[in-house]
C-alpha cells in the first residue's frame, strides 16, 4: 500500500500584544508564508520524495520542524494520533511561532495497490471516541 500526506492550513493566528512586547519588529503581523486554505500534497516514492527534500523549499523551516514527525508517520502508513483525534490518520498541529502560529491539519492518505489491500482498508475503523481518548 502506498501512502501520501496532505497538509492543510486551517487557520493563522496573530498575537499583536506579544509581538509588540517581544519582537524586534513589533508590527510583524501574521505569518507571511501561509494562508488559510493552503494545501500541500506530499509523496514519498522512488520518483518523488517530498519528505527527504523538505518540499524543496516550499515550506517554512520552523513549521516543518514542528510537524515533520507527523508527516513522516503518515507517509510510512502509521497511526498519526491513535486515541487522540477522532480519526487516527489525522492530526491537528501548529508551528512553534508563539506570536503568529499557523494551525495545520495533517492527513494520511492510503492508496491500495491491490484488491486485497483495498478490501482490507474498507474493513478498518480508524475512528476514536471520547471513551477511547488518551488524556495524559
Amino acid at each position: 500500500m502506498q501512502h501520501e500526506c496532505r497538509i492543510t492550513v486551517l487557520d493563522t493566528k496573530v498575537f499583536p500584544e506579544y509581538q509588540e512586547k517581544y519582537l524586534a519588529d513589533p508590527k510583524s503581523g501574521p505569518c507571511p508564508c501561509f494562508q488559510k486554505g493552503d494545501t500541500f500534497l506530499l509523496k514519498r516514492t522512488a520518483e518523488r520524495d517530498d519528505f527527504y527534500h523538505l518540499m524543496n523549499g516550499k515550506f517554512c523551516g520552523e513549521a516543518w520542524d514542528a510537524i515533520s514527525r507527523y508527516v513522516y508517520t503518515a507517509l510510512q502508513g502509521g497511526s498519526i494520533m491513535h486515541k487522540w483525534t477522532n480519526d487516527e490518520r489525522m492530526m491537528i498541529a501548529c508551528c512553534n511561532d508563539g506570536t503568529r502560529p499557523v494551525i495545520f491539519k495533517i492527513e494520511r492518505i492510503d492508496i491500495p495497490e491491490t484488491e486485497e489491500e483495498r478490501e482490507w482498508l474498507e474493513k478498518q475503523n480508524f475512528k476514536n471516541t471520547a471513551e477511547d481518548a488518551y488524556t495524559g
